[in-house]
């Protein structure tokens, strides 16, 4: 294949290269930036409605996940009662860690129950939480200790398939990036010699760019990217004249042609970049430190709700527990159900409500983790937390944050989403263990295959209760944010009583705090509407 002008534009774009040179262009000040107006929101106080508005007011909260524990914590300090419905016997919705003890029952009828060693873990729902989300804000409040969370590795893998000799060949990320950056700066740096950028930068700009693209790339003296210690060494630096074997670097056309860079720009993202974070012990310590505050004599665990009905007094909602029918009524109603399962409940939501509910687009993702009984990619690989990418069905393979240099830990095995997922989705536990060990192996090699204990997987199409991972909105294009339909505002709004909120209504969908916010707007209006009917 000829290395054409063309060919490297389309390399360099699956490389990362639109990224960054976006960067450089706003650095420069050629490319727009944007900047939305800051929203606050003012916590209820406790006993806000007591001695200033008369009565007591009511509030039933269908789900007991994100959105709905949230809610409920937040209408507690201000003197509502609540009530919360949750179909499952556990907090947390969709955000739902697998340790000892776990059992889960699918809709295919197939049932596991987690063997994990005591101790640990994996999160089968949300499992990263960015600096700027006000789940750590909640973490905070609720005395929820957190630690560092590797949403990148530089001794990681990309693994992927491509018309080169890198074909399914694992290169390491930092070999990866040294190579993609190193030859993606001499070229620029050339194209800037030669006077390709003449009419849009002086002779002190380039002079500029020169001397930043020599350290980027890290360079020659001469502009060529020759390889760097960046990329790591075939033997380590030692003591006295021992000064290592550095890895020799791929070719250019290789590197553009291959997209090992394919991924970089993923931590690029304002929600994906270093530092992440996770709670110690799972992801759902959040929600059971939201059930401690809240009471469990607040919470009906159990309660499968079969309708929801806007009436004279306010909101009846029926439900099943414990093999009976029973029903409440309240002032107002807060619906967290996935909107794609409202539908089949008895109601009398008008027609217009129901069909934006339908554009509610389910999604398909899962995971599957694995305990070894030997932690091979610390001692052999000296992997410590990251994920290995690939363009194979299982996508990442990402490694414990936790238990560092113990005996064992719990690797997910893959996690991922939409048609590559829809691979693993109709088949059973054993046959989504034997593909992902099987694909896995051909990125770490034989050693993967080896001192398994145990396993666990879940598929969100196939649980109960949520049977997606997320929506999105139909016309969006599968944003996830940011690109509001009809049907998504027209589900902003209540109808008569009943609220809907979930992180399907924010522009972080996909994410807690997309539901934690969208549970606050709700906390506000309803609590706004209460002291103008007073």
């Amino acid at each position: 294949m000829a290395f054409t002008r063309r060919s490297f534009m389309k390399g360099l774009g699956a490389t990362g290269g639109a990224g960054l040179a976006y960067g450089a262009m706003s650095t420069l000040g050629l490319a727009p930036s944007t900047a939305a107006p800051a929203r606050t929101f003012t916590p209820l106080a406790a006993g806000d409605l007591i001695g200033k508005v008369k009565g007591s007011h009511s509030v039933v909260v269908l789900g007991g996940g994100p959105a709905g524990l949230c809610s409920a914590y937040e209408l507690q300090k201000a003197g509502y009662t609540v009530t919360v419905l949750e179909a499952r016997t556990r907090p947390g919705g969709r955000v739902w860690t697998a340790r000892a003890g776990t059992e889960e029952t699918d809709l295919g009828g197939e049932t596991q129950k987690c063997t994990f060693s005591e101790g640990h873990f994996y999160n089968v729902g949300a499992t990263r939480i960015p600096q700027s989300h006000i789940t750590l804000d909640y973490c905070r409040e609720l005395g929820v200790e957190i630690q560092g969370f590797g949403n990148q590795n530089a001794n990681t893998y990309v693994n992927y398939q491509s018309d080169t000799s890198l074909s399914g060949q694992s290169v390491t990320y930092r070999a990866a990036k040294a190579d993609t950056f190193g030859y993606m700066s001499e070229l620029l740096k050339k194209a800037t010699d030669q006077g390709a950028l003449d009419q849009v930068l002086t002779q002190e700009d380039k002079d500029a760019l020169s001397e930043f693209l020599s350290d980027f790339g890290d360079l020659s003296d001469d502009g060529r990217y020759l390889g760097s210690s960046r990329r790591g060494y075939d033997s380590e630096p030692g003591a006295g004249l021992n000064f290592g074997s550095e890895k020799k670097p791929f070719a250019m056309q290789e590197v553009i042609r291959s997209g090992i860079g394919r991924n970089f720009s993923f931590d690029f993202g304002y929600d994906q970049a270093m530092m992440m974070f996770t709670p110690v012990g799972g992801m759902d310590r959040i929600y059971y430190a939201f059930q401690d505050r809240i009471g469990t004599d607040n919470i009906i665990f159990g309660a499968e709700v079969t309708s929801m009905k806007n009436v004279s007094e306010g909101v009846t909602v029926e439900y099943t527990a414990g093999g009976s029918k029973k029903s409440i009524t309240a002032d107002y109603a807060i619906c967290t159900i996935p909107p794609h399962l409202i539908g089949r409940l008895q109601n009398n939501l008008p027609a217009d409500v129901l069909t934006a509910l339908k554009a509610a687009k389910p999604s398909s993702s899962g995971k599957l983790g694995i305990e070894y009984s030997r932690r091979w990619w610390e001692t052999e690989d000296r992997i410590y937390g990251g994920a290995s990418n690939t363009d194979k069905d299982i996508s990442q393979i990402m490694f414990p944050y936790d238990h560092y240099n113990s005996d064992r830990g719990v690797v997910v095995a893959y996690y991922s989403s939409g048609k590559r997922q829809e691979a693993f989705e109709s088949l059973t536990h054993r046959q989504r263990l034997a593909k992902a060990i099987a694909e896995g192996s051909e990125i770490h090699g034989e050693k993967y295959t080896r001192d398994i204990s145990s396993s666990f997987s879940g598929s969100w199409r196939r649980t109960k209760y949520s049977e997606s991972a997320w929506v999105n909105w139909a016309g969006s294009g599968g944003s996830h944010g940011g690109a509001a339909t009809p049907e998504y505002e027209k589900l902003l709004e209540p109808v008569e009583k009943i609220y809907f909120a979930g992180d399907h209504l924010s522009n972080a969908i996909a994410w807690q705090h997309g539901a934690l916010t969208s549970a606050r707007d709700v906390v506000t209006h309803i609590h706004e509407r209460v002291a103008q009917e007073a």
